[in-house]
């Protein structure tokens, strides 16, 4: 399975971006996909996860009421809406895939290269 992204670029604050990531060569059905981010210095952190059929999506406290995940199963992509930038959600975004939709790390099987979001104050 290969995860491409896009999307990502250079924004200012209070700005909004739009990430994709679709899946290719994906022949499994029934996880979750979700999203990760690394800033320089830090840790990967959790950001969003949704569910198969996009009832139940998870998201990281700092980004609750800002972002927004769901999915298309129909062309393999799931899509990160991220409102109201703020210079500390400046990082690389990963895609992620074949999960339990949890925010733990290990529990996902499939990573994109990332996507490197900037954000300007």
């Amino acid at each position: 399975v290969e995860l491409r992204e896009s999307g990502g670029g250079s924004v200012q604050a209070g700005e909004s971006l739009r990430l994709s990531c679709t899946a290719f060569g994906r022949t499994f059905t029934g996880w979750a996909m979700g999203w990760f981010r690394q800033a320089p210095g830090k840790e990967r952190e959790f950001v969003a996860a949704i569910n198969w059929s996009g009832h139940t999506t998870t998201y990281a406290d700092s980004v609750k009421g800002r972002f927004t995940i769901s999915r298309d199963n129909s062309k393999n992509t799931q899509y990160l809406q991220m409102n109201n930038l703020k210079a500390e959600d400046a990082a690389i975004y990963y895609c992620v895939d074949n999960g339990d939709g949890s925010s733990r790390i290990e529990e996902y099987d499939y990573w994109g290269q990332g996507t490197q979001v900037t954000v300007s104050s």
